[in-house]
């Protein structure tokens, strides 16, 4: 049964699995390699070696090109298992040498699940060639990987993920090198995840023994890995077969068997590996939460801005509808010839009462140029919904360049945002006509109910029908008598008008339905270009509980974490509490000893070639 700690971190690894970042924003890009480095932790690392706390140690040989990792890890096993070279990258497929009694452990896919075994050489940099070899002791595995700063991006990757898989990285740098940018790159990832590594230092001339090795040490200790072992290997010749003098790294051979040798030891480098790797996933998760929100504040600030360029469409209809603004131009000249000519204008001061009864007593039936005035007024309104559609794509397509998480969503878009959509005209007569239908629904159900239906039947419904279109187009501009100019002679007559049909409430009643019906519709059509903006903002795909999930599961690994991690598959109640590492890879049980000086080896000092160990060699357990 699974313990609590690697429910716990089975949940955070289902929190961020699927965390995408898909908006170019400061640091995304970075975030984003986050979540597959924090899931390949725990896929390659975490979770493997948690259900399998008693498998053997398993050191990655890591480091530059050229700096002799091949020939070390040869050396070590003490015959060619992995085929160095003067051709880079040389590392085609990582070599992971193991005692032939620990085959069960890496056979499977326990670590680097994504990884396909081989027992044979493979050029497959997918693939793990296994080596059983009885040279190497049980409980110790030895993993060459790929170059770090390889030309081919695959092995790079590769490397990484193989270093962060390790329980120990032994890490091999050269004299020319060994201050590069990328060496330190992956070391500061180490001391900052509290990973258990050991520097090999390779090809050190003799003159420089003393000098390289020291300054080397110096840039550790500044850097937080004060306390990690430090090898230096003197420059000198490889045998027939390519291997390295048994002298020259008899303290590296040394150091790893008795890792392997003592299983207290090698467990507490596993634990200390292993519970820095889980302390630096629940230091990370938060950022990713972080991450999540920016993502989500900016999808928001987007939509607010596309959201307030269409309301103002919305708002600037409303009112260009309702203040006089239409009633001009054609649909002005098709309501003079509605009502027969300017006389009614002239007329209306003195004798406004008057003038509506001419006008009701002249029309018997369907009076003429009622259609013309219904064309006009679809045509203006027609104009008017066009240019506030166009100026709200203006506006909205305007805010998002000014974001550059816009710029790219405006970029990735197969639509030209800029304006309005192809189907927009279309959608605006087909609403023009729906409205204007709705208008004569509306007079026609009124009408037909009045007593006053004489009257109603003598202007027709159309009749009936534009005049109220004519008040709604004035109907909140305050427009009352002729001194407002002709807007509002002509709505004051068409609301006469409408008065001697229905009465004086029942026109205001009317006028305000079909003047909501309009905003309405207007509104249905300018949401209708809005979703173009909303749809690719949805379909970024983003979870606003994301970032509370993150967290939640970052806390949740914390608290396990504080239980202890277990000391031994087979007895999980022993627990090693969280932080209390015994420094097992600093101070390993075979103390060794500077025959020059006889002082014993500290924290960071240079083990070469010169340092032998107190024990007898019968002792010593060491890579034969």
């Amino acid at each position: 049964m699974p313990s609590r700690l690697e429910s716990a971190l089975t949940e955070l690894r289902a929190a961020v699995s699927p965390v995408r970042l898909p908006l170019v924003l400061p640091g995304a890009a970075e975030k984003q390699a986050t979540v597959r480095e924090i899931t390949s932790q725990l896929d390659d690392y975490v979770l493997p070696r948690l259900a399998t706390i008693d498998a053997p140690l398993l050191a990655v040989v890591g480091g530059s090109t050229g700096a002799g990792k091949s020939t070390l890890v040869n050396s070590l096993v003490g015959r060619r298992v992995t085929a160095p070279g003067v051709i880079r990258p040389t590392t085609r497929a990582p070599v992971l040498v193991h005692h032939p009694l620990d085959s069960r452990w890496f056979i499977d896919d326990r670590i680097l699940p994504g990884l396909a075994r081989s027992s044979g050489a493979a050029a497959d940099s997918r693939a793990i060639q296994l080596v059983p070899e009885d040279t190497i002791p049980a409980g110790l595995a030895i993993l060459d990987a790929p170059d770090i700063d390889s030309v081919v991006s695959e092995n790079r990757q590769l490397a990484a993920q193989l270093l962060a898989a390790a329980d120990l990285w032994l890490f091999v740098t050269s004299a020319a090198r060994y201050a590069d940018a990328v060496p330190w790159d992956f070391l500061l990832s180490a001391a900052d995840r509290s990973a258990a590594v050991a520097v090999v230092l390779d090809r050190v001339p003799p003159q420089a023994m003393q000098e390289v090795p020291a300054h080397l040490g110096q840039m550790m200790t500044d850097r937080g890995l004060g306390e990690s072992p430090l090898f230096a290997v003197p420059e000198t010749t490889v045998d027939a077969t390519g291997l390295l003098p048994a002298s020259a790294i008899q303290p590296i051979r040394s150091w790893l068997a008795s890792l392997a040798r003592d299983s207290a030891s090698r467990a507490e480098v596993v634990h200390r590996t292993l519970d820095g790797a889980i302390a630096a996933l629940v230091r990370r998760a938060p950022t990713l939460a972080s991450a999540v929100d920016d993502q989500l504040e900016a999808v928001r600030q987007l939509r607010d801005e596309v959201d307030h360029s269409y309301a103002e469409a919305v708002r600037t209809v409303g009112v260009q509808t309702a203040d006089g603004t239409l009633l001009r131009g054609e649909v002005l000249a098709r309501w003079h010839e509605f009502v027969g000519t300017g006389e009614f204008f002239r007329a209306l001061e003195q004798k406004v009462s008057w003038l509506r009864d001419r006008v009701v007593a002249a029309f018997k039936g369907e009076p003429p140029g009622a259609g013309n005035l219904k064309v006009a007024v679809e045509s203006g309104l027609e104009a008017l919904l066009r240019e506030q559609g166009d100026a709200a794509a203006e506006r909205a397509e305007a805010s998002w360049q000014a974001h550059s998480a816009g710029r790219e969503l405006l970029q990735r878009s197969p639509e030209d945002l800029s304006r309005s959509s192809r189907d927009f005209a279309v959608d605006t007569a087909r609403t023009i006509r729906d409205w204007q239908g709705a208008v004569l629904e509306l007079v026609a159900d009124e009408g037909m109910s009045k007593r006053s239906r004489a009257r109603f039947l003598a202007l027709g419904v159309n009749g009936v029908g534009v005049a109220l279109m004519i008040v709604v187009f004035a109907h909140t501009g305050g427009l009352v008598g002729a001194e407002v100019g002709v807007a509002g002679g002509t709505a004051v007559l068409a609301q006469r008008v409408l008065e001697a049909v229905f009465g004086d409430q029942a026109v205001r009643r009317l006028a305000e339905t079909a003047k909501e019906e309009l905003d309405s519709r207007v509104e249905a059509l300018m949401s209708q270009e809005l979703l173009r903006y909303h749809r690719i903002l949805d379909g970024l795909g983003l979870d606003p509980e994301q970032a509370v999930r993150l967290r939640e599961a970052a806390d949740g690994v914390e608290r396990a974490r504080a239980e202890g991690l277990p000391r031994s598959a087979g007895n999980g109640e022993q627990q090693l509490p969280a932080g209390e590492e015994r420094r097992a890879i600093e101070a390993p049980t075979v103390r060794q000893v500077d025959l020059q000086t006889g002082s014993a080896e500290g924290p960071n000092d240079i083990v070469d070639a010169e340092i032998v160990e107190e024990r007898p060699a019968s002792q010593r357990g060491e890579l034969r």
